[in-house]
């Protein structure tokens, strides 16, 4: 099955989930451990459906590929996959992908007093209050993470 963009925009190009029609296995792992094999691994003959397994709402759930540095910082890098639910609702300091004046962009949300910001997670960039008069919608909630293993920070 071809997954086709639904929405492409300069900061994350939205793929919809709700069309995925199709189970898909691979062998599944568990408690792998980053010491010396076990010869018992030969034998595992245990699967995992990844499209269950990441996708709780696929009638309100998207794919979306990240374009851009800012929030690199919480481990969201130019490339990575997000597993975005709009049938969430917002909390506090949530990671989430808002429409703001035409455009679509992922930062944390923060809300305060009186008002409520967009808040990237690199310190190239400024936060951005949500003003009076801004086109705003918080569109979906980031539920998971899809990393290339060359965005991987080794420290």
């Amino acid at each position: 099955m071809e997954l086709e963009s639904t929405i492409n925009s300069r900061s994350l190009e939205i793929i919809s989930c709700m069309n995925m029609q199709f189970e898909f296995y691979l062998p599944y792992f568990e408690g792998l451990k980053a010491g010396f094999p076990s010869p018992a691994a030969d034998f595992i003959d245990v699967n995992i459906d990844l499209v269950k397994e990441l996708i709780k709402n696929p009638s309100s759930t998207f794919l979306g590929k990240v374009k851009g540095d800012s929030m690199q910082d919480v481990g969201i890098c130019d490339g990575d996959i997000l597993i975005i639910d709009k049938s969430l609702e917002f909390e506090n300091n949530c990671i989430a992908v808002a429409h703001i004046n035409g455009e679509f962009t992922v930062k944390r949300i923060r809300k305060d007093k009186n008002s409520l910001w967009l808040v990237p997670a690199n310190e190239k960039y400024s936060s951005v209050r949500i003003a009076v008069n801004d086109e705003f919608a918080i569109w979906g909630i980031v539920v998971k993470i899809i990393k290339d293993a060359k965005n991987v920070r080794i420290n």
